[in-house]
């Protein structure tokens, strides 16, 4: 990168000031990942101190279900196949109640676009999780999964939210994102939930008072200026409403221990290469840059790696989600042992290995508990970078 171009973006940052999408672009385009790391590190510092945010969560997938056969997923099955599930809502809540343990906060679920189930069955299996768990948040839906119950039902999303949120809904999830910009997205997606309907379920939802997370799926097929188109759409919506809590980079997996039935389902495998932890940190660098009005940045374990994901906390994120038993989505494609679970107390001696300060949250980020920061008299524990 030309000096006075870096000094020109070092300049924008340390004053405040929004960067452009030729901005975003060009921090893209830099190979200098420490600059780029500092650059990043100072933003999350300013907004969020020393501080790692975590919370106690699991995630439950009542079924892989899906009419659609999106390129990247290896999740979804037909009706018939195998390996092909869907719970009885007293099934979902029985395994629910064995996760309960080791004071769970938040239920996160997701499911594929069932070609059959009710409608009925979405309100009733959130009813009765929320009387088996009241003390824990119900995280539930994707945007595409709300547009899903649009057409099912015949109701508007307007309807379904306040059905779900009497139900006991507290947030949305912030999938189906994926990469906006068409010229990627048409070969990736196979529904029909695009921007203009992930937007409009999101706007409504923060309406009425819901704050959801945003998401974005990278490394694939697309480009830097896709992931710059990204953020900035997002950003704009968050202009308007201030709804979305946090952004989550999601590195795109290669499946290679899927397909038990000999079905190669992730049709990008063959066209792509996984992003590395380099590529990986540069976009959470990049992200929390532009993405100037969200609070926060998360970094998903599952989906990095558990050393990528503590040097995501020194490039910009500062919430390592979550405690996690079993992750049905995606899966350790790339052999680097990332484990199924991490306890309360494995993420905060990961957080404190990181050298940062661990502070358990809930659904809605108000702080449950606020713990003790690494030793610093330690000379074998490492301390975020300090500008």
């Amino acid at each position: 990168m030309d000096a006075g171009l870096k000094r020109e973006l070092e300049a924008k940052v340390y004053a405040g000031e929004r960067l452009t999408r030729e901005d975003g672009i060009a921090l893209y385009e830099s190979d200098d990942l420490a600059w780029l790391g500092g650059l990043a590190h100072h933003v999350r510092t300013r907004k969020n101190g020393d501080v790692v945010h975590f919370n106690v969560n699991r995630h439950l997938n009542m079924t892989n279900v899906c009419a659609a056969s999106c390129a990247y997923c290896s999740f979804q099955r037909k009706p018939g196949e195998k390996d092909a599930y869907t719970m009885r809502i007293e099934e979902a809540v029985r395994l629910a109640k064995a996760m309960e343990s080791e004071s769970l906060t938040e239920l996160h679920i997701v499911n594929g676009l069932h070609p059959t189930l009710p409608w009925r069955y979405y309100p009733r299996s959130l009813r009765e999780l929320k009387a088996a768990l009241p003390n824990v948040s119900l995280k539930a839906f994707t945007a595409t999964e709300i547009h899903w119950f649009e057409k099912i039902s015949g109701l508007s999303a307007d309807e379904i939210l306040d059905e779900l949120i009497d139900a006991g809904l507290e947030s949305l999830t912030g999938g189906g994102a994926e990469i906006f910009d068409w010229e990627v997205r048409q070969h990736i997606v196979d529904h029909d939930t695009h921007w203009e309907d992930w937007s409009r379920i999101h706007r409504l939802a923060h309406s009425k008072g819901l704050k959801t997370p945003c998401t974005m799926l990278y490394g694939h097929i697309e480009e830097p200026r896709h992931r710059v188109d990204h953020v900035l759409r997002l950003r704009e919506l968050q202009d308007e409403t201030g709804g979305f809590q946090v952004f989550i980079p999601l590195r795109y997996q290669h499946d290679f221990h899927d397909s038990k039935d000999g079905v190669v389902r992730n049709r990008l495998m063959a066209r792509t290469e996984m992003a590395t932890g380099a590529e990986a940190l540069k976009t959470f660098a990049v992200s929390r840059l532009l993405f100037d009005n969200v609070p926060h940045v998360k970094v998903f374990w599952v989906m990095h790696g558990v050393t990528t994901a503590q040097l995501a906390l020194s490039h910009g994120a500062d919430d390592m989600d979550g405690s996690v038993v079993e992750y049905k989505i995606t899966h350790d494609a790339d052999n680097f042992g990332t484990p199924n679970k991490l306890g309360r107390e494995d993420l905060l001696d990961l957080i404190r290995d990181a050298g940062f300060r661990p502070v358990e949250r809930n659904t809605r980020y108000q702080v449950i508990r606020e713990y003790e920061g690494p030793d610093l008299t330690r000379r074998d524990v490492p301390q975020a970078m300090r500008l």
